[in-house]
């Protein structure tokens, strides 16, 4: 059980002199969270050279590209998000719960008379009975070749693929209006042909994206996040490769970074798959093992957060581009950055998602209050740590994406906002993780519907009266009502986490 001297208000200061320490937990968050977090930072990383690249051309293509970026990604999220982190959760339960059956039957062999059984504990032994009872629902064993028969492996790859041909389709038809809808409309705006051009060139990457990130769910739930390390870095690498060959060499400008980043993902996605399917039974036995409804019922609960969280930055990025190319240009890098380096915190809640997930399908909740207590404490260190990084770094860093100097003094105006909020942001989304750790999903969704109108009023007012700064305080406030979110449902020690008043 829990600590009963620990306040659940205070978790963040339990054992907080141990936060550093490498301790058995220690090096399990360790192992996970740092490829994770280099995996997820990756991607971005890319995409600020991607950035960096068509910077060269001129400010209207770089403020272009940034629209379709934003819009991409956005509605990427609104299909990823979900899949992976439900994913995640039910990979790490089912291979936790699969090991309590084998313990289970071990120790029923091991006792099989009835004096011998009367020797266990009545509390052990419901114990025990739970776990088994849990592995037998989600129906999991080893395959005769030795491959792990994970019911989620497959529903997760299935799922990923519709979405990624529904949201090619979607994009590359409503291309245009969605621009619009951005402030970059068809006619009379000098962003709209290369802006048209790169979204529908890099939504036929959508397929290969959402089924990587599907199979990177699975890979998380096993606690294996090398393998998509080195998937997401080869990737990338090829994508880094071929944009300065397909934007100058072949000429062809944002077609060319689009291409380029397309090919790289078709290739992340196969190295995935091959290394999956030589450990995971891919092939269902029949659509009851899939447990597709399972999927379907928390899935849209975290749907409807994400829709939530992708209109506030969608919104932001939209508010500057109607401000006009310059400042949608220096918004465009300053996300990018934002969200690149708040991403590394993503990788310490993937470790504890992960681990909280199996410590909740074994029902022990002393692992689970303490890796909770563990995470959100790196957390704040990390950000304290990229807020100086940053604060610093930026300022030289800044003519690397653009020589206009317009532009350059937007970017002068963002860096403190990117650099402040970086505590705040690692808390929000390690919070996040340890929440889908619990399997919280209907709290995370409703509350952040909840954050999401009162951000949404705040851009809105913020923008049209203080116009590029406005926008980045708004912005603030959002992320600083995501982690306040996330704090009530521990602090208040409810749902899941009420075990922390025992």
């Amino acid at each position: 059980m829990a600590d009963k001297d620990l306040n659940p208000s205070c978790i963040l200061f339990k054992d907080v002199r141990s936060a550093l320490k490498l301790d058995e937990l220690g090096v399990e968050i360790a192992t996970i969270a740092l490829p994770a977090a280099m995996a997820l930072t990756a991607d971005p990383i890319a995409s600020l050279i991607d950035t960096a690249f068509i910077g060269q051309i001129g400010p209207v293509e770089l403020a272009a590209v940034g629209v379709s970026i934003a819009l991409f990604n956005q509605i990427s999220r609104i299909a990823i998000f979900p899949l992976v982190s439900v994913t995640t959760s039910f990979v790490a339960e089912e291979d936790s719960v699969k090991g309590a059956r084998l313990d289970f039957k071990e120790d029923d062999v091991s006792s099989q008379d009835s004096e011998d059984k009367m020797l266990i504990p009545q509390k052990g032994l419901d114990e025990k009975m739970h776990r088994l009872d849990t592995a037998k629902s989600f129906e999991i064993g080893e395959a005769e070749h030795g491959k792990k028969q994970i019911a989620s492996a497959p529903s997760a790859l299935i799922i990923g693929g519709i979405l990624g041909l529904l949201q090619a389709v979607f994009l590359i038809t409503a291309a245009r209006p969605l621009l619009s809808f951005m402030g970059v409309k068809y006619v009379g705006s000098e962003m709209s042909k290369p802006a048209e051009q790169y979204l529908k060139l890099r939504s036929l990457g959508a397929p290969a994206v959402l089924l990587s990130l599907a199979m990177q769910g699975v890979f998380r739930g096993l606690k294996d996040t090398k393998t998509p390390l080195y998937a997401t870095v080869s990737g990338d690498l090829v994508n880094i490769i071929l944009d300065p060959i397909f934007i100058f060499v072949l000429k062809m400008g944002v077609r060319g970074a689009a291409t380029a980043h397309v090919i790289s993902q078709y290739l992340i996605a196969l190295i995935l798959f091959w290394r999956l399917q030589r450990e995971v039974e891919l092939l269902s036995p029949s659509r009851e093992y899939l447990q597709l409804g399972r999927f379907m019922k928390n899935g849209f609960q975290l749907l409807i957060r994400v829709i939530a969280v992708t209109f506030c930055v969608t919104l932001s990025a939209s508010m500057a581009a109607r401000l006009g190319s310059t400042e949608m240009a220096a918004f465009q890098v300053c996300l990018q950055v934002w969200l690149a380096s708040s991403l590394l915190a993503d990788g310490l809640a993937v470790a504890g998602q992960a681990i909280l997930a199996s410590a909740f399908a074994r029902k022990d909740y002393g692992r689970a209050a303490a890796t909770a207590s563990r995470v959100l404490q790196l957390s704040l260190a990390l950000g304290f740590c990229l807020a100086v990084m940053l604060g610093f770094g930026l300022h030289f860093g800044a003519r690397t994406f653009t020589k206009d100097a317009d532009v350059i003094r937007f970017i002068g105006v963002g860096i403190p906002f990117v650099a402040a909020t970086q505590p705040i942001n690692s808390l929000a989304f390690v919070f996040d993780g340890v929440n889908f750790g619990a399997s919280d999903f209907a709290y995370s969704a409703y509350s952040m519907v909840i954050v999401a109108i009162f951000s949404i009023i705040a851009l809105l007012v913020l923008s049209s009266t203080c116009g590029f700064i406005g926008i980045w305080v708004a912005l603030t406030v959002y992320m600083s009502l995501r982690a306040l979110a996330g704090f009530w449902r521990i602090g208040t020690a409810t749902g899941p986490w009420e075990f922390l008043r025992s």
